[in-house]
């Protein structure tokens, strides 16, 4: 492994419906019995609840246990940690995306493009800036399930490395996942990592899994079972990443579109 790689954790789990204190149980045990050597962990979205929309009483606040949960993580694993929760603030709903660095350092994303199919833009309040933080040499930006349609939204500006999808996104268009993400893969000649709940959710709707990484190219490098609660680690390369970059460097005749970015107020 070179100093550049880095490892990432797929956690791909179902989710208990609006059960904060045994999922936080669940992914804890998987923590800490099946991750190692790694230095990011991602979880799926409303890792905590599922996708409800009774966030009057399963939103969280910042300084609240899943927050706490999360930098334990980090404290026992030396990784960072990443994944989204209900989140109330200044009396506004958020699907909220927490990513807690190495350093226990926290910055978040609020998810831009809300589910109006299941209420969700009714319910929540939309984010307005992307994130973009930084795992040793490698930049990230993490998104949230539904910003997958949106390419604009994802659009890679020499500005990230690896793109992140937390989703809880419906088996019935299991397709649509696999392709959406391999699309963005090659449009923005960029590692992306899908990580996708399993199991039925309280609305009866069933997710299969199929978390996957996609490389530069749109070639599958990794995706865990379908319908399988499962844990992965791998290894991606920044200097292949650059090196297809360099080989064929289609960003640099991108149309610029601009993109709102508020990091220094995604901090907490």
């Amino acid at each position: 492994m070179y100093p550049e790689d880095i490892r990432i954790t797929l956690i791909q789990t179902d989710i208990k419906w609006e059960d904060t204190a045994q999922n936080l149980k669940i992914l804890q045990n998987i923590i800490l019995s099946e991750v190692s050597g790694t230095d990011l962990i991602i979880l799926p979205e409303c890792f905590t609840t599922g996708f409800t929309m009774n966030q009057d009483d399963y939103a969280v606040t910042m300084d609240s246990k899943p927050i706490q949960w999360m930098k334990d993580m980090v404290g026992e694993k030396q990784s960072a940690i990443t994944g989204t929760l209900l989140i109330k603030e200044n009396d506004k709903f958020y699907n909220r995306l927490i990513f807690i660095n190495k350093s226990k350092n926290v910055s978040f994303y609020d998810k831009r493009h809300l589910f109006k199919m299941k209420g969700e833009e009714s319910n929540l309040s939309q984010g307005k800036g992307r994130l973009i933080v930084k795992t040793g040499q490698w930049r990230i930006c993490p998104l949230i399930c539904y910003d997958l349609r949106f390419p604009v939204w994802s659009r890679y500006r020499d500005d990230y490395d690896i793109l992140i999808y937390s989703a809880n996104w419906p088996a019935a268009r299991d397709d649509i996942w696999n392709t959406l993400l391999k699309a963005r893969a090659i449009e923005n000649m960029s590692y992306v990592i899908g990580v996708n709940r399993i199991g039925t959710d309280g609305y009866n709707i069933s997710y299969s899994g199929n978390s996957s990484i996609y490389d530069p190219h749109g070639k599958l490098r990794a995706r865990l079972s379908k319908d399988k609660e499962e844990t992965g680690t791998f290894t991606l390369s920044l200097t292949e990443l650059n090196n297809m970059r360099e080989k064929f460097p289609v960003h640099l005749d991108a149309d610029d579109f601009k993109i709102i970015t508020e990091p220094e107020k995604n901090k907490f």
